[in-house]
């Protein structure tokens, strides 16, 4: 069994389906440890108490620094012996206690095709371009915003009709798929 950390910021979608395909058996040969969480209201934090995940709120304005919010971080990950994290919509680039301790076992996704449209409100910025495709990226994290080496993309179309509501449900549904079927590929 793989140890495996997921953390999140914000709605926790992305964890949920994670989740729920380690449970049903659908991501095997790994188990969550715990989710993490950076913002006492994340709605994650729900989602996991649903599915009976420890949750770690760990809330880094309580913190002198970076530095030392990632050493707490970084104490609950020895403690659950998490050989993988995991980031799902987490909202905080990973600073250099994290990446120097898991080096080559961070995985993140975006929603868009990067290299284009790093950062925050990624659809929103693919939905104005004028673009006619868009999708999702699953990268390892490196200390920049979106920068780390491209695992693997899935993409869709952007209509002329589009909402930016609708482009998100089309980007969230290829994520669903696309996240897990990387997962299971690199962390096994």
């Amino acid at each position: 069994m793989t140890k495996v950390a997921i953390f999140a910021s914000g709605s926790g979608s992305n964890f949920e389906n994670i989740a729920q395909r380690v449970q049903d058996g659908r991501l095997d040969n790994i188990e969550i440890t715990a989710l993490y969480v950076d913002h006492d209201d994340a709605f994650a934090i729900e989602r996991a108490e649903k599915l009976n995940i420890p949750v770690h709120v760990t809330l880094p304005k309580t913190f002198d620094s970076k530095s030392d919010y990632e050493q707490r971080l970084l104490e609950l990950l020895k403690e659950e012996e998490v050989e993988w994290i995991i980031l799902a919509g987490y909202m905080r680039l990973i600073g250099p206690d994290l990446l120097n301790a898991y080096e080559g076992r961070i995985l993140n996704i975006h929603p868009a095709l990067l290299p284009k449209y790093k950062g925050i409100d990624a659809i929103g910025q693919a939905f104005e371009s004028g673009d006619k495709v868009t999708g999702s990226t699953v990268h390892y994290v490196d200390s920049g915003m979106d920068t780390g080496e491209i695992i693997e993309q899935s993409q869709c179309d952007i209509y002329p009709d589009d909402t930016k509501a609708q482009l998100e449900e089309r980007i969230k549904n290829l994520e669903y798929e696309l996240y897990p079927r990387v997962i299971a590929k690199i962390i096994r």
